[in-house]
């Protein structure tokens, strides 16, 4: 058990938090693993906050203007080279064993994906609630099921569905999950928390309309 992690990250203006972001990764308990930074022209000091982190797994990339997550996970998918793909959020932070805990159960089962229940930073609420415990296919045709932040997905079945759908500016992981349970790729859910969100300042809240219409339009896509 000694696969390559490729962790993906897009940052705008997050000299604030980056480094205890980055650092959460480095400082895993599971080794192999490679760190890909976008900074998606950040107007503040991220670029010089990522270019003090001296570690030859972190790879620093940056969009010359900003083109918003979609986007710039899928440049930093083409740039991988782990056999899985797992995702950090530059103002959340993993626990040490996460990635650890998620290559296991690859190794245990013949999974596609592999999703954590995660608490938030401000209040500790464990999220999701309730919704974690149900069918991950009844939840989806309501609402989002899972913390983007937590996924760890195997890069051939990400290169199979076409990575993220850059019609979609938001909302980019709802459709990612509802293409990959519509083509009955294989999820697994640790019901652990093993990441940390933080809920103030962030996508989800900041354009919670935004995010709402894209997601409305997932619902409206065929039964799954």
């Amino acid at each position: 058990m000694n696969q390559k992690v490729s962790v993906i990250m897009s940052a705008y203006n997050s000299e604030t938090t980056i480094r205890k972001s980055i650092e959460s990764v480095l400082n895993q308990t599971y080794k192999n693993i490679e760190l890909l930074v976008m900074d998606d022209g950040s107007t503040d000091n991220t670029y010089y906050e990522l270019n003090k982190i001296n570690d030859e797994r972190l790879l620093i990339f940056r969009n010359k203007n900003n083109l918003g997550l979609t986007k710039s996970l899928n440049i930093l998918i083409e740039k991988s080279s782990g056999v899985f793909i797992a995702r950090q959020d530059a103002d959340d932070y993993s626990h040490k064993d996460r990635i650890l805990r998620q290559v296991q159960e690859f190794n245990k089962k013949n999974i596609d994906i592999c999703v954590t229940r995660a608490k938030t930073i401000q209040n500790n609420k464990k999220i999701p609630g309730l919704s974690f415990f149900l069918p991950y296919k009844v939840v989806l045709k309501y609402k989002n099921p899972f913390v983007h932040g937590t996924i760890m997905i195997n890069k051939s079945s990400l290169l199979k569905v076409g990575k993220y759908d850059e019609k979609f500016y938001f909302a980019q992981d709802y459709k990612l999950y509802f293409d990959l349970a519509k083509g009955n790729f294989k999820f697994k859910k640790i019901f652990s928390v093993l990441y940390y969100l933080n809920t103030l300042n962030n996508i989800s809240t900041n354009y919670y309309e935004e995010q709402l219409k894209f997601a409305n339009l997932i619902k409206n896509y065929r039964k799954i």
